[in-house]
Protein backbone atom coordinates (compact mmCIF):
# COMPACT_ATOMS: atom_id res chain seq x y z
CA UNK A 1 0.00 0.00 0.00
CA UNK A 2 2.68 2.22 1.02
CA UNK A 3 4.32 2.08 -2.47
CA UNK A 4 1.13 3.03 -4.44
CA UNK A 5 0.94 6.10 -2.12
CA UNK A 6 3.95 6.77 -2.71
CA UNK A 7 3.57 6.44 -6.64
CA UNK A 8 0.39 8.88 -6.23
CA UNK A 9 2.54 11.36 -3.96
CA UNK A 10 5.61 11.21 -6.88
CA UNK A 11 2.81 11.71 -9.96
CA UNK A 12 1.05 14.43 -8.24
CA UNK A 13 4.39 16.03 -7.28
CA UNK A 14 5.54 15.55 -10.86
CA UNK A 15 2.37 16.87 -12.38
CA UNK A 16 2.68 19.98 -9.99
CA UNK A 17 6.17 21.06 -11.03
CA UNK A 18 5.09 20.72 -14.91
CA UNK A 19 1.85 22.72 -14.16
CA UNK A 20 4.07 25.14 -11.99
CA UNK A 21 6.45 25.23 -14.69
CA UNK A 22 3.74 25.47 -17.53
CA UNK A 23 2.08 28.38 -15.52
CA UNK A 24 5.69 30.66 -14.77
CA UNK A 25 6.34 30.01 -18.84
CA UNK A 26 2.57 31.89 -19.34
CA UNK A 27 3.41 34.38 -17.49
CA UNK A 28 6.32 35.34 -20.26
CA UNK A 29 6.55 38.66 -21.66
CA UNK A 30 4.52 39.14 -24.66
CA UNK A 31 7.21 42.85 -25.01
CA UNK A 32 10.39 43.42 -24.39
CA UNK A 33 10.04 45.98 -21.52
CA UNK A 34 7.90 43.19 -20.07
CA UNK A 35 9.24 41.44 -16.47
CA UNK A 36 9.64 37.55 -16.51
CA UNK A 37 10.01 37.65 -12.65
CA UNK A 38 7.73 39.03 -9.83
CA UNK A 39 10.79 38.71 -7.20
CA UNK A 40 14.16 37.68 -6.55
CA UNK A 41 14.87 36.56 -3.18
CA UNK A 42 18.10 35.76 -1.90
CA UNK A 43 19.50 34.84 1.93
CA UNK A 44 20.59 32.24 4.21
CA UNK A 45 18.98 29.74 6.35
CA UNK A 46 20.36 27.04 9.79
CA UNK A 47 18.92 23.89 10.54
CA UNK A 48 16.68 24.64 13.73
CA UNK A 49 16.66 20.96 14.58
CA UNK A 50 18.48 19.44 17.84
CA UNK A 51 20.57 16.18 18.26
CA UNK A 52 21.23 13.90 15.49
CA UNK A 53 18.79 15.83 13.07
CA UNK A 54 20.99 18.76 12.94
CA UNK A 55 22.55 19.85 9.88
CA UNK A 56 25.65 21.83 9.83
CA UNK A 57 26.76 24.84 7.75
CA UNK A 58 24.68 28.14 6.65
CA UNK A 59 22.22 27.26 3.38
CA UNK A 60 22.76 29.77 0.66
CA UNK A 61 19.26 30.54 -0.78
CA UNK A 62 17.72 32.26 -4.01
CA UNK A 63 13.99 32.18 -4.87
CA UNK A 64 11.93 33.61 -7.65
CA UNK A 65 8.41 34.51 -7.87
CA UNK A 66 6.02 34.86 -10.29
CA UNK A 67 2.92 36.00 -10.94
CA UNK A 68 0.60 34.62 -13.55
CA UNK A 69 -2.91 34.63 -11.31
CA UNK A 70 -2.47 38.57 -11.36
CA UNK A 71 -1.82 38.76 -6.98
CA UNK A 72 -0.40 42.12 -7.24
CA UNK A 73 -3.38 43.63 -8.82
CA UNK A 74 -5.58 41.53 -6.59
CA UNK A 75 -7.67 43.21 -3.45
CA UNK A 76 -8.80 41.89 -0.04
CA UNK A 77 -9.62 38.22 0.03
CA UNK A 78 -9.09 38.17 -4.01
CA UNK A 79 -5.41 38.02 -2.84
CA UNK A 80 -5.71 34.63 -1.25
CA UNK A 81 -7.44 33.18 -4.33
CA UNK A 82 -4.91 34.06 -6.74
CA UNK A 83 -1.18 32.77 -4.77
CA UNK A 84 2.41 33.07 -6.53
CA UNK A 85 4.48 30.75 -7.85
CA UNK A 86 7.93 30.38 -6.30
CA UNK A 87 10.96 28.22 -7.59
CA UNK A 88 14.34 28.33 -5.55
CA UNK A 89 16.77 26.36 -3.81
CA UNK A 90 18.66 26.06 -0.64
CA UNK A 91 22.19 25.20 -0.77
CA UNK A 92 23.74 22.18 1.47
CA UNK A 93 27.17 23.23 2.21
CA UNK A 94 29.25 21.31 5.28
CA UNK A 95 28.04 17.78 3.87
CA UNK A 96 24.09 19.14 4.34
CA UNK A 97 21.24 18.60 1.81
CA UNK A 98 20.35 20.55 -0.71
CA UNK A 99 17.25 21.08 -1.69
CA UNK A 100 15.50 22.31 -4.96
CA UNK A 101 11.46 23.87 -4.44
CA UNK A 102 8.86 24.73 -6.36
CA UNK A 103 4.92 25.33 -5.22
CA UNK A 104 2.13 28.42 -4.51
CA UNK A 105 2.85 31.47 -2.05
CA UNK A 106 0.18 33.19 -0.50
CA UNK A 107 0.49 36.87 0.94
CA UNK A 108 -1.06 38.74 3.28
CA UNK A 109 -0.64 42.68 3.88
CA UNK A 110 -1.18 44.46 7.33
CA UNK A 111 0.27 47.98 6.54
CA UNK A 112 2.06 49.12 3.62
CA UNK A 113 5.37 48.18 5.36
CA UNK A 114 4.22 44.78 7.36
CA UNK A 115 3.46 41.66 5.70
CA UNK A 116 3.02 37.65 6.30
CA UNK A 117 3.71 34.91 3.69
CA UNK A 118 3.20 31.33 3.22
CA UNK A 119 3.93 28.67 1.03
CA UNK A 120 2.94 24.69 0.09
CA UNK A 121 4.06 22.96 -2.74
CA UNK A 122 7.40 20.22 -3.32
CA UNK A 123 10.74 19.53 -3.10
CA UNK A 124 13.75 17.28 -4.29
CA UNK A 125 16.61 17.13 -2.11
CA UNK A 126 19.98 15.00 -1.80
CA UNK A 127 20.05 14.21 2.09
CA UNK A 128 20.22 10.58 3.39
CA UNK A 129 17.08 8.55 3.39
CA UNK A 130 17.81 6.36 6.51
CA UNK A 131 19.18 7.04 9.96
CA UNK A 132 23.07 8.69 9.80
CA UNK A 133 25.46 11.34 12.16
CA UNK A 134 24.81 14.42 9.40
CA UNK A 135 21.27 15.18 9.78
CA UNK A 136 17.98 13.99 9.52
CA UNK A 137 16.69 10.57 7.37
CA UNK A 138 14.10 11.97 5.40
CA UNK A 139 12.82 8.07 4.00
CA UNK A 140 12.60 9.27 -0.03
CA UNK A 141 13.74 12.26 -2.36
CA UNK A 142 10.51 13.59 -2.92
CA UNK A 143 9.20 15.49 -0.12
CA UNK A 144 6.40 18.40 0.77
CA UNK A 145 7.98 21.83 1.24
CA UNK A 146 6.15 24.51 3.54
CA UNK A 147 7.29 27.74 5.08
CA UNK A 148 5.97 31.00 6.97
CA UNK A 149 7.67 34.24 7.22
CA UNK A 150 7.21 37.81 8.36
CA UNK A 151 8.32 40.85 6.46
CA UNK A 152 9.07 44.54 6.18
CA UNK A 153 8.99 46.88 3.08
CA UNK A 154 11.68 49.15 2.79
CA UNK A 155 9.98 50.92 -0.39
CA UNK A 156 8.41 49.19 -3.45
CA UNK A 157 11.18 47.18 -4.21
CA UNK A 158 13.35 46.03 -1.36
CA UNK A 159 11.81 44.02 1.52
CA UNK A 160 13.33 41.59 3.74
CA UNK A 161 11.53 38.11 5.30
CA UNK A 162 12.13 36.38 7.85
CA UNK A 163 10.79 32.49 7.65
CA UNK A 164 10.66 28.95 8.70
CA UNK A 165 10.55 26.23 6.43
CA UNK A 166 10.10 22.32 7.01
CA UNK A 167 10.47 19.81 4.16
CA UNK A 168 8.85 16.09 5.38
CA UNK A 169 7.11 13.28 3.53
CA UNK A 170 4.35 13.34 5.97
CA UNK A 171 4.78 9.10 6.40
CA UNK A 172 3.60 8.92 2.98
CA UNK A 173 6.93 6.84 2.25
CA UNK A 174 8.92 4.13 3.70
CA UNK A 175 11.78 4.42 5.95
CA UNK A 176 11.96 7.52 8.72
CA UNK A 177 10.37 11.08 8.61
CA UNK A 178 12.70 13.22 10.74
CA UNK A 179 12.05 15.88 8.01
CA UNK A 180 14.52 19.37 7.56
CA UNK A 181 13.60 22.41 9.59
CA UNK A 182 15.03 25.43 8.14
CA UNK A 183 14.75 29.36 9.56
CA UNK A 184 16.95 32.59 8.19
CA UNK A 185 16.62 35.80 6.39
CA UNK A 186 16.12 36.92 2.96
CA UNK A 187 16.21 40.11 1.36
CA UNK A 188 14.00 40.47 -2.14
CA UNK A 189 13.82 42.91 -4.92
CA UNK A 190 10.41 42.81 -6.14
CA UNK A 191 10.74 44.21 -10.07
Amino acid sequence: MNACIRKVVLRFLSASTVAVLAAGASSLPAHAQDQIFDELRFGASASIQGGSEHEDGVFPEVTLFFDPFGHDEATGLQKLARPRIHLGTSIGTSGSATQVFTGFSWTADFSEKLFAEAGFGGVIHTGEFDHNDDGPALGCRVLFHEYIGAGYRFDNHWNVMAQVAHSSHANLCDGPNEGMTRAGLQLGYKF
